[in-house]
């Protein structure tokens, strides 16, 4: 999955969804990259970034809460959550926050 973000005007919110995968990953890759392509398509979505080790964290960043609702109930994201519990995930932790500033730095 890609890093991508850009300067975003705030507030927005990001959803930080924390993981820990079991042993079993068939199919994980396609899921997470076909998430990845429908998530830039629902309304209201500003971005993404992502990194895996032991511990899988991945934050998305919406325009508001509804948005965030709306991807929630969306029906492949729903399968994918259903599969994330059945087939991938031996815990995971989803919160959601508002941002209020942000800044960077870059050498």
């Amino acid at each position: 999955m890609n890093n991508e973000t850009n300067q975003m005007n705030t507030p927005y919110y990001a959803v930080i969804f924390t993981s820990i995968k079991n042993e079993q990953s068939i199919g994980y890759q396609e899921m997470a990259q076909q998430m990845w392509v429908l998530a830039q398509e629902q309304p209201g979505f500003l971005g993404v970034e992502s990194a895996r080790n032991e511990l899988g964290i991945t934050v998305s960043y919406w325009k508001d809460l509804p948005s965030i609702a709306k991807w929630k109930q969306n029906s492949d994201h729903m399968l994918a959550q259903q599969f994330g519990r059945d087939k991938w995930y031996s815990h995971y932790k989803v919160r959601i926050c508002l941002v209020e500033r942000e800044y960077e730095f870059t050498s």
